[in-house]
């Protein structure tokens, strides 16, 4: 037994040309046009490449060795394809014949000169055959036929073997204290060794999470700059990377970055450690991984036969546990020796290589697929590197190129969609994303699909593959708009283009169109000329309609207007679309009602929303073969229970999740009820929601145990129903939310099922939200044996005890973050909770009655609780037999809580204490010291709080200090804490200095509403760490120094009355790049000169500021400058602004006179301009006809706003403008006129306010400018 092996062209030539034959041999087509004699042409095109397809076999494997050979299999693809193209205009021109007999007049004309052009290439490629030798296949091909592999979990990364040491050692380099602000540590390696999977260890370490406070996961890969994160920046300049890091040099000292990377260039940029240099895999973990991949086994016991063959395969991967993986899915379910043997005996090792060692590896794992999953693979080139998709996405996409393959026994393209898209995954082509593991438990429940994605060099191999087929356009075109599209492409994308106005679509037989997200307002009636098209998405766009020629898109398989909130309606003439099989309106909130021939769409299988309008929901009764997930919308226009009843939802055995929704109240009850009754479900349904529904009772088929199947249910805004149904009766039940049920007052045995003896056995998750009338909860002996989470939040009357039979309960939050925690909120009855140990998050707010709170510690175990959050008024007394784990304690708004020592003494792990309003609270630990790992202490409004002095040998690194007037003598230990970087003193106003105690490593100083501080440290300059000084309303502050921090970079004085200059030499602080300076009213001169690297700087409501330093046109750097309301500021410097500007603000009469003398035309990288509180009439001012004040190009945003006078706008002002894309006016009463040459072709949003002359003149329809501005894609009016 052997496996031949086989290189295709393109991605896999053969399983094409069996799809053409069965085209070839379609009867209706040969009919059809038999009159115009072109089915004898058919017919000699299929015995053409049936004599080719005799020799496809040995061209495949000689391309290999033979540059000749190559290039005619790549000629006889492009040639398949256009054959496939003319098959489809014969198929659509048959398929439009039945819907419209009338022929059209030059459907023969152009399809006779298409043919005559594919005869003549046939030939050729027929003639070149003979010249390449090559040999007749006997038969078909010797594949043998692989079974699937069975449907594993070897996509989950959690099976890693061979890691254990280079993860402990990531993991010591991250603990390890460090005086940097920000360290970054390489890993460095070559593709398909482990970098990601091992920083996704590193990541998930417990004592990783326990030390770091905040953690993210970012996937840059190849693209990577400071806006965008693109690559450029890694091959540019070591500056671009410092750029990248700033955002994260404001976190907490000792913040680490791990980053992946191949390069050992890029790690040398970004690195602030030496890379870590991950080396390949020892020989027994790499067996290790292809056994388990291979044999769902750690070794060869059960297999001896096969272990020399598995030794010399892993050999081959050189350590790389990818190419490992890959090797043993291909071997997966093959346990025949002489398959091992043809592996090791391939072509494709001795191919080679200039991309990676294990390259080869993935290109034999390639080459053993089927060859329909080649195609389907290849298809996927089109995916940039870390595209997350769905499994339903790409099998839409894939029937939609027409790459599935119908088999004989008839099984839907979805469904063999899904076992091409398993099989791929469980061979490892595909993988599960980390963002999916990310989401919640609640989150990953049936109305999340996963997300996948590939490997980086699976995406190169899939490019590989592709060859010229695939084209994928990223937005890196620079300024130039037109590009070339190559003749032998036959899948496109593009990405984050804006427009495609350069692409002439029409010429391309486009099978899939997605311009999902892009900023557009319409389709052009030219979509119908695409007759190729299966496949439209115009998701999250502002299509208000839909062109009528729309419905002449006849092969339309899949239609997704997802998230079109502007869309009203759905084209009149669906019906029309006879092969629409998928349509999804999700979220499209505008559509009314559905349109007339939507009862005609036979084939439709998924419709996300069926909008109920004037009783028409009976043309839901013709869908019979709808599954997944169906929503029937606005059942309030439903008047008769009968037309329900019609649509037999019980017999649409396929749906799996049904949502039923009235948009208002106003439905009569009695037909509500009877409405709901007739639209029961059949029994297999998994997901159900009814929200709005009006009727005072639930019907009987609601939490019958016959819906064995049913695992989520939502209920909402069914505020006339007093009762819940017997929801504990429902036995695969898991998550249930409850949400705005203002009839309930009591939930009691009626909910777990008078007769059930085992009710909610399934149970992992419940929510009651909003359930403001809710009184009484009258649990049973055996509640919820399984429940995970619960949640209740908004109930404000509810009283008594919770559930007590809680044994599975985990998590606990009130008001929490996150969807992964319990949350109890506003229950302010409740007297006692009772937590297991099992906890690992508390928070409680607003139970105004909980006086008690205690944690019960397992037999022989420790809490194991890690964070504590309280906020209760009558609080008094805290517990805890064991808190030595706990990690986060804030407590708020406890007014009698008088001591916590008894749990702050005891939680040796303890990172984070937050007290809050807590007046009468006088200490926080008996013994004077706090635990030596606290990294974070705030203390707000505790004005009887007292603490000596803070330990030396404490981990502090955040202290804030706000309104606790008795902490005034912590400074007398500041200067002893050498890991403190960042104070904040608020309203503390018996500070007068700081004197000369602040510690040495302070990185970041805020200080507010500190009345009497008249002055900072007088050593503030010998603080080479300080980079950020933020003080506000400090009205006694006179001076900031002689002398500022050589290493401050950002300079923030606001609302300090009395001080009156900063530091003289404040232009030699070459790392300063920020100053804010506002509402300093004595503030008399900003000095001389100010530092050359400035990139923002902000003086706003300084009444006495008197002018600008001389060299403000020199700051090459500055980027944002903005002068506000500066009265005595009466002139710019003579030398101007700097060139560089990107962002300009200014305010004030004389300064709005300056800009027009001083010409901002110059400023030629200038985006935006505001300028407001001018006195003149016309803007901008002319003399003798000529417009004083010119504009740069380069502005895309304006804005004007409280001119008093002004009558007129001068188009003038405008006429330069070719990029402005926004126009904002604003408080200007008097204006009342535009002309249209004030509205550039560019503009995208014209938005006016406070002008109610100007206002009225625009209104929709009835303005005498609305005719000027409609055609601005984004208009807004307000008063």
């Amino acid at each position: 037994m052997s496996i031949v092996a086989e290189v295709v062209a393109g991605a896999a030539l053969s399983a094409f040309f069996d799809k053409l034959f069965d085209k070839f041999s379609s009867s209706d087509l040969l009919k059809t046009f038999r009159k115009e004699n072109f089915d004898a042409d058919l017919k000699k095109w299929e015995s053409m490449l049936l004599k080719i397809q005799l020799v496809l076999d040995d061209a495949e494997e000689k391309q290999l060795t033979s540059r000749l050979v190559k290039i005619w299999l790549d000629e006889l693809e492009d040639l398949a394809y256009d054959v496939d193209d003319i098959l489809d205009e014969f198929a659509t021109e048959a398929l439009r014949r039945q819907l419209n007999p009338e022929p059209k007049s030059d459907f023969v004309k152009q399809m006779r000169s298409k043919i005559e052009g594919i005869d003549r290439r046939l030939q050729e490629i027929v003639e070149e055959k003979k010249d390449l030798e090559l040999r007749e296949n006997t038969g078909r091909r010797t594949i043998t036929k692989t079974s699937r592999p069975p449907s594993t979990s070897l996509v989950n990364e959690s099976r890693t073997y061979g890691r254990d040491e280079d993860k402990m050692k990531i993991v010591k380099l991250l603990l390890e204290s460090s005086d940097a602000q920000l360290s970054v540590i390489p890993i460095v390696g070559m593709g398909g060794l482990g970098k990601t999977t091992l920083a996704q260890l590193v990541y998930k370490d417990d004592e990783v999470s326990r030390h770091f406070q905040l953690k993210a996961w970012v996937c840059v890969s190849e693209d990577f700059d400071n806006l965008r994160l693109t690559k450029e920046i890694l091959h540019s300049t070591s500056e671009s990377w410092t750029e990248l890091c700033k955002p994260f040099e404001f976190g907490a000292q000792g913040s680490k970055i791990v980053v992946t990377t191949r390069n050992d260039d890029v790690s040398s940029i970004m690195g602030t450690t030496p890379p870590y240099k991950l080396k390949e895999l020892s020989r027994d973990a790499c067996l290790r991984v292809f056994t388990h991949h291979a044999l769902d086994a750690t070794d060869f016991s059960e297999y001896p036969e096969l272990k020399k063959y598995g030794q010399e395969i892993v050999d081959r991967c050189k350590g790389a546990p990818l190419a490992a993986k890959a090797l043993g899915g291909l071997l997966r379910s093959k346990h025949d020796p002489c398959e091992w043997e043809d592996v090791l005996n391939s072509k494709i090792w001795d191919i080679p290589e200039d991309k990676s060692s294990i390259f080869s590896v993935l290109r034999l794992s390639y080459n053993y697929l089927p060859s329909h999953l080649k195609r389907c693979f290849a298809y996927c080139s089109l995916f940039p590197k870390d595209y997350e998709f769905q499994e339903r996405e790409l099998v839409l996409l894939w029937m939609a190129e027409g790459l599935i393959q119908e088999t004989k026994a008839k099984k839907p393209m979805e469904d063999l969609g899904g076992d091409y898209f398993r099989d791929l995954l469980n061979r490892s082509f595909f993988q599960q994303s980390s963002s999916y593991e990310s989401l919640s438990f609640f989150q990953q429940s049936s109305s999340y699909e996963s997300l996948f994605v590939m490997h980086d060099l699976m995406n190169d191999l899939a490019m590989w593959a592709a060859g010229d087929l695939c084209c994928r356009l990223e937005d890196q075109l620079g300024g130039s708009k037109q590009f070339e599209i190559s003749t032998k492409v036959r899948h496109f994308l593009i990405l984050n283009i804006q427009t495609i106005a350069s692409i002439s679509l029409m010429k391309i037989c486009l099978r899939v169109l997605s311009l999902s997200g892009n900023d557009i307002f319409e389709l052009p009636s030219s979509i119908g000329d695409l007759k190729h098209l299966r496949y439209l998405n115009l998701s999250y766009t502002k299509i208000a309609i839909l062109p009528e020629s729309t419905s002449s898109l006849y092969n339309l398989q899949t239609l997704i207007l997802k998230g079109c909130d502007y869309l009203t309606k759905l084209p009149e003439q669906i019906e029309n679309l006879v092969n629409l099989r998928h349509l999804n309106i999700t979220d499209a909130k505008s559509i009314r009602e559905m349109p007339a021939g939507i009862a005609k769409l036979k084939s439709l299988w998924t419709l996300s929303n069926f909008v109920v309008g004037k009783d028409k929901i009976v043309d839901l009764m013709n869908l019979e073969f709808l599954q997944g997930t169906l929503c029937i919308s606005h059942l309030e226009n439903m008047l008769d229970a009968n037309n329900a009843r019609k649509v037999n939802l019980k017999g649409k055995k396929n749906l799996d999740t049904l949502v039923m929704k009235w948009d208002d109240d106003l439905q009569d009850a009695r037909i509500a009820a009877d409405i709901l009754d007739t639209l029961q479900p059949h029994g297999t349904m998994k997901t159900l929601s009814i929200d709005g529904y009006v009727g005072a009772k639930f019907p009987t088929w609601l939490g019958d145990p016959s819906f064995s199947n049913m695992v989520d249910l939502r209920i909402e805004r069914c505020g006339k129903c007093m009762f819940l149904p017997a929801f504990g009766q429902l036995p695969s039940l898991k998550r249930l939310i409850i949400k705005r049920m203002d009839g309930v007052r009591s939930v009691g045995l009626e909910f777990y099922g008078e007769h059930c003896k085992q009710p909610f056995r399934s149970f992992v998750k419940l929510c009651f939200e909003d359930m403001h009338e809710w009184q009484d909860w009258s649990p049973c002996n055996q509640d919820f044996p399984c429940l995970h989470e619960l949640s209740i939040s908004m109930c404000p009357k509810l009283q008594g005890k919770l559930p007590h039979h809680l044994p599975s309960l985990e998590k606990l939050s009130i008001n929490a973050y996150g969807p992964v925690t319990i949350n109890i909120k506003s229950c302010q009855s409740l007297e006692n909770i009772m937590l297991k140990s099992t906890l690992r998050k508390l928070k409680i707010q607003d139970c105004s009655a909980l006086e008690s709170l205690q944690f019960v510690m397992d037999e022989g175990g420790a809490s194991s609780t890690s964070s504590l959050l309280m906020n209760e008024e009558n609080l008094s007394c805290i517990g805890n037999n064991n808190a030595s784990l706990l990690g986060h304690l804030e407590i708020s708004n406890c007014p009698s809580l008088k001591c916590i020592s008894t749990i702050v003494d005891l939680a040796t792990m303890l990172k984070r204490l937050d007290i809050k309003e807590c007046p009468n609270l006088t200490s926080l630990s008996s013994r004077d010291t706090l635990p030596t790992t606290l990294k974070v202490l705030r203390l707000v409004d505790c004005p009887k709080l007292e603490l000596d002095k803070l330990n030396k040998d404490i981990l502090l690194e955040h202290l804030l200090i706000d309104g606790c007037e008795k902490l005034r003598c912590l400074s007398n230990s500041l200067h002893e804490l050498c890991h403190l970087k960042e104070i904040d003193i608020y309203k503390c106003n018996s500070i007068i200095s700081l004197g000369d105690l602040l510690p040495t490593n302070l990185e970041s100083l805020e200080i507010k509403y500190c009345e009497k501080l008249e002055a900072l440290s007088n050593n503030i300059n010998n603080h080479c760490h300080l980079k950020e000084i933020d003080i506000f309303r400090c009205n006694s502050l006179i001076s900031l120094g002689y002398l500022l921090p050589t290493n401050l970079r950002s300079l923030k004085i606001k609302d300090c009355e009395k001080l009156e200059a900063l530091p003289n030499n404040i232009n030699n602080h070459c790392h300063l790049k920020e100053i804010d300076i506002f509402r300093c009213n004595s503030l008399v001169s900003l000095g001389y000169l100010l530092p050359t690297n400035l990139r923002s700087l902000k003086i706003r409501d300084c009444e006495k500021l008197e002018a600008l330093p001389n060299n403000i046109h020199n700051l090459n750097f500055l980027q944002d400058l903005s002068i506000c309301d500066c009265p005595s500021i009466i002139s710019f410097p003579e030398e101007g602004f700097p060139t560089n500007l990107r962002q300009l603000w200014l305010s004030g009469a004389n300064l709005c006179k300056q800009v027009f003398e001083f010409g901002l035309h110059r400023l030629t990288s200038l985006t935006y301009l505001s300028i407001a509180n001018g006195i003149m009439d016309s803007f901008p001012e002319e003399e003798d006809g000529k417009t004083m004040l010119m504009l740069p190009t380069s502005l895309t945003t304006l804005r004007f706003y409280k001119f008093p006078n002004l009558l007129f706008l001068s188009w003038k002002f405008f006429q330069n403008l070719s990029a402005l894309k926004e126009i904002s006016i604003g408080a200007c009463p008097k204006l009342a006129y535009l002309s249209e040459k004030c509205f550039p072709p560019s503009l995208q949003r014209f938005h006016i306010y406070g002008c109610p002359v100007l206002k009225q003149n625009c209104e929709k329809e009835i303005g005498i400018m609305w005719s000027k501005i409609a055609n601005s894609p984004w208009v807004e009016l307000m008063a």
